[in-house]
This record gives C-alpha cells, sequence and structure tokens, in this order.
C-alpha cells in the first residue's frame, strides 16, 4: 500500500456537485441561483404547483363534472367473504370488530354488506348499511341483521 493507490472507504463519499466552493469549482459565484432577487436569498420557497408566473397546470385542465361534498362511501362486504370467513374461524355473530380484526375494514370504514354469492351459516350480521338481495339471504339463512 502507498499513495498512489488510496481509496476512500466504500459509501463515505457522495456522487454530487457541490455549490458555492468558489469559483474554480464551476458552480461558485452566485451558486446556480441567479442575480438578485428572492430567490437569490435564503430561506426562500414558492407555493406547491407554481410555474414562474405561468397558468398553472391545475387551473389550465378543464374541470369536468360534480363531486358531492356530502357523499357517504361505504366499504362493502360480500356474502361470500362472510361465509369464507365463518368457515375458517367458526363465527356465529359478524360485527365492526370481527370485520376490522379480519382486515375487511378499518377504524373510520362505514360497512355495507353485498349480495353476492351465497351464505349457509345462521349468522347475526351488524352493519351500517344492507342490500335487499342480502338481507334476504341472511335472513333466509335463519340470520338476523343489526343496522348501525
Amino acid at each position: 500500500m502507498n499513495l498512489s493507490n488510496l481509496k476512500p472507504a466504500e459509501g463515505s463519499t457522495k456522487n454530487r456537485k457541490r455549490i458555492g466552493r468558489g469559483t474554480g469549482s464551476g458552480r461558485g459565484g452566485t451558486s446556480t441561483r441567479g442575480h438578485k432577487g428572492a430567490g437569490s436569498r435564503s430561506g426562500t420557497s414558492t407555493k406547491v404547483g407554481f410555474e414562474g408566473g405561468q397558468m398553472p397546470l391545475q387551473r389550465r385542465v378543464p374541470k369536468v363534472g360534480f363531486k358531492n361534498p356530502n357523499r357517504v362511501e361505504y366499504v362493502g362486504v360480500n356474502l361470500d367473504v362472510l361465509q369464507a370467513l365463518t368457515e375458517k374461524y367458526s363465527l356465529s355473530t359478524v360485527n365492526f370488530d370481527v370485520l376490522k380484526e379480519h382486515g375487511l375494514a378499518s377504524r373510520n370504514d362505514l360497512i355495507k354488506i353485498l349480495g353476492r354469492g351465497e351464505l349457509k351459516a345462521k349468522l347475526e350480521v351488524t352493519a351500517h348499511a344492507f342490500t335487499a338481495t342480502a338481507q334476504k339471504a341472511i335472513e333466509a339463512a335463519g340470520g338476523t341483521i343489526v343496522k348501525l
């Protein structure tokens, strides 16, 4: 080992251009900030989406349709999913806590039971909403529904 073959340790150096380190570096002087103005000073920032005074993309693109601010969005759980849960864990009641425990809902979700699939198990199902077909299927299997 001698001075001609010394190398820095792996990962100890960064492969980037250092700005503001003298004229010889090629990034000295104004340090890529241009001359004068607020942008050349420290502590400046621009708004998100600001395009230098040009009309921003978010305002140029036409808006279409209507977004209902009062829309209530439900997380759907089908009957075949309930049947699979009861077979796997031998449940007699299905409520919000059970669905949350098995990853079918999260904390602030509203649950709606949907009618896809067949339900053979007698269940007491507690949810925020039910479709008509799901309600009929649960009651036909001898179960009960409870609306939250």
